[in-house]
């Protein structure tokens, strides 16, 4: 596997992005299990993102999109920087390869060879599926929106196999540009996203992303098997499986860029 983009970052490295994210307001989370009793709701959102993502991350997975008569599994990496960056690249069947979607803040592009085009996906845009699976645009672009959108409330705390587990409610402020009338988390107390259910204006649950097994990949704890379901119509679903996955990784500047959406590797 090529790693001429990315390299593991040194201590005195480490040191200093973590000084940088803190002036800016990015602090990642030093926890290794919640403080229970004084833990706040935000602090475990934080938590979950940052578990998942690191200051950076690189990861390679799977997508299998599941429908009654026919199943296709297609092959991702993906890099991420701080809270608001991605890029997520299709690897394969052939025919989807080089496929590609960069966010880079609030912002979202994608990619198409076949087409040799970029396009900048409007809000109007992002409720739409993404690769053909279950999964929208606007799943894919939420890394921190539930921190500075939503008011976020511990419902209630249950204990499972010697693990805290979080009830966590999000209502969008009035304002906020988002479809859902309120979101449901639970988050167990290492940070792993055990469950996340949206619901529309009438606070009805539309579909749900269910974490179907946990893992260690580089050394911390998280789902490595979702499964994105629409409520209606339970048959149909799309998972997502984890394979390898490196955090707190060096990125070149280059990789989140037009550019690099365009080349790849």
């Amino acid at each position: 596997m090529t790693r001429n983009l990315h390299t593991r970052i040194d201590s005195s490295s480490l040191i200093w992005v973590t000084i940088v994210f803190s002036l800016v307001g990015l602090t990642f989370t030093d926890r290794s299990h919640a403080a229970e009793a004084d833990i706040t709701a935000k602090e475990l959102v934080e938590a979950a993102i940052d578990q998942t993502r690191g200051i950076s991350s690189y990861a390679e997975f799977s997508m299998v999109i599941h429908r009654p008569d026919w199943e296709r599994t297609s092959s991702l990496k993906s890099w991420t920087r701080g809270r608001k960056d991605a890029l997520i690249r299709f690897i394969a069947p052939a025919k989807d390869a080089g496929n590609a979607t960069l966010k880079l803040g609030n912002k979202m592009w994608t990619f198409t060879p076949k087409l040799n085009r970029t396009i900048r996906l409007p809000y109007s845009l992002m409720s739409q599926s993404w690769g053909g699976s279950d999964f929208s645009y606007t799943d894919l672009s939420r890394s921190d929106n539930w921190l500075n959108e939503y008011d976020l409330s511990i419902a209630s705390v249950t204990t499972e196999d010697d693990h805290k587990i979080y009830t966590l409610v999000a209502i969008p402020h009035d304002n906020a540009p988002v479809v859902w009338g309120k979101e449901e988390m639970l988050i167990r107390d290492d940070y792993v996203m055990l469950q996340h259910t949206f619901y529309d204006q009438s606070m009805e649950p539309l579909k749900t992303l269910e974490t179907l097994e946990i893992g260690e990949r580089d050394g911390r704890m998280m789902a490595t098997r979702m499964r994105m379901v629409k409520l209606n119509a339970p048959e149909k679903y799309t998972e997502l499986i984890w394979g390898e996955a490196d955090f707190d990784v060096e990125l070149e500047d280059q990789m989140f860029t037009l550019f690099y959406l365009k080349s790849g590797e």
